[in-house]
């Protein structure tokens, strides 16, 4: 006996009663099956519902052959009348992505002939994927119109048309399938076979955000968020826009302009810096002119800082710049000599140190555990 699949008949039911067909014990959990049930089974892209039935977590349910299973946390008395709550905040979120979904697939199809390739609805976005391009004006587009289709407060409709019918049906993707073909139209927006569950009504979406588009395969894939879902991303992004205006001092509609000029003048400032850099490095190299090897311990230098300032050494007619940079116990390195003379010292200190480094062409840059005054005993050994 098929299970009566009270999902279908009411997308609203999150509670209902049933009897207990079948249970049966699988490792830990136990397969409960009803006359009927109002939880949904994984398919068509959607999750499965949550919830509790005659007190058990339902944990999964899946329909195999016409039967919903029921994954349960305890066994359930064969026979017995059982109450089933479903998880509604976890249906309603699926709900309104799913809806979405169509609204998106439907307008998207109608305007540029596209097809959805792909669904997924994952823990904190919907990806749907698309065998078409669109631009940045299509995806703007898309979004305002889709928006407009959950104002409008279109009535969500679901039938199986008789074998007769289901040929002159205009279905999304249309292809041949097997009778009973479950079709979901929403006015003239969309119209798909599909066999999962929707909201009642469009405005349920509450609202459709894209959050980005990019090419996937030959087409593209779209990351969204709708309803409860899109609330919670722009609350999230307000507050982040909010510390932003806060601290820049912008409104909080002028914050772009205010980030943009704060990153040409920290780029002004850095192009400053780094000729001051120059100069001061020029300076230091200077008290090394002509040494055979030179030892040079600076502050706060970065990679690409400990390398600059052994540069200068060199050009001041160092043999073998030795630049550390760091604290006790854990200094970064540049060597700069000819090739055969850094990479040896450059090995024998690491080995020393049992640090990391490496390079070629008389270039080697790493890290050493040592102190300072382990490092300066080292080079006065050779």
């Amino acid at each position: 006996m098929e299970t009566r699949k009270l999902y279908y008949e009411d997308c609203h039911l999150y509670s209902f009663a049933a009897q207990v067909i079948s249970c049966t014990q699988e490792g830990k959990v136990w397969q409960v099956v009803l006359d009927a049930t109002a939880f949904y089974p994984e398919g068509g892209g959607q999750a499965w519902d949550l919830g509790t039935l005659g007190g058990a977590q339902v944990l999964a349910v899946r329909e195999r052959a016409g039967r919903i299973f029921h994954e349960c946390s305890a066994p359930l008395t064969v026979g017995k009348t059982v109450q089933g709550t479903v998880d509604k905040l976890r249906r309603q979120d699926l709900a309104q992505q799913h809806t979405g979904e169509h609204i998106v697939s439907g307008l998207l199809h109608r305007r540029f002939g596209g097809q959805n390739t792909g669904f997924h609805v994952g823990a904190q976005v919907m990806e749907v994927d698309f065998d078409c391009i669109l631009t940045p004006e299509d995806v703007a587009w898309l979004e305002q119109e889709a928006n407009r289709v959950v104002w409008e407060n279109l009535p969500v409709v679901s039938w199986y048309p008789s074998p007769e019918e289901l040929p002159a049906v205009p279905y999304r993707r249309k292809r041949d399938l097997n009778w009973p073909v479950r079709i979901v139209q929403i006015g003239q927006v969309d119209c798909c076979a599909c066999c999962g569950v929707h909201a009642g009504s469009t405005g349920e979406v509450g609202v459709i955000k894209i959050l980005s588009c990019g090419k996937f395969h030959q087409g593209v894939r779209l990351e969204m968020v709708c309803g409860g879902r899109a609330l919670r991303y722009l609350s999230a992004l307000f507050t982040q826009n909010r510390q932003i205006s806060q601290a820049l001092s912008a409104k909080p509609l002028e914050t772009g302009a205010a980030v943009l000029a704060m990153k040409e003048a920290l780029a002004a400032e850095k192009f400053r810096a780094a000729a001051l850099e120059k100069r001061v490095f020029a300076r230091i190299a200077g008290d090394y002119a002509g040494q055979e090897v030179a030892v040079c311990f600076e502050e706060g230098l970065s990679g690409g800082g400990l390398r600059e300032l052994a540069q200068a050494m060199q050009a001041q007619g160092v043999g073998l710049a030795a630049v550390f940079s760091g604290q006790e116990g854990d200094y970064g390195f540049c060597l700069l000599g000819g090739a055969e003379q850094a990479g040896a010292v450059c090995r024998a200190l690491t080995g020393r140190f049992h640090g990391r480094g490496g390079g070629r062409g008389g270039a080697c840059q790493g890290r050493i555990p040592a102190k300072k005054a382990e490092i300066l005993a080292f080079f006065a050994e050779k």
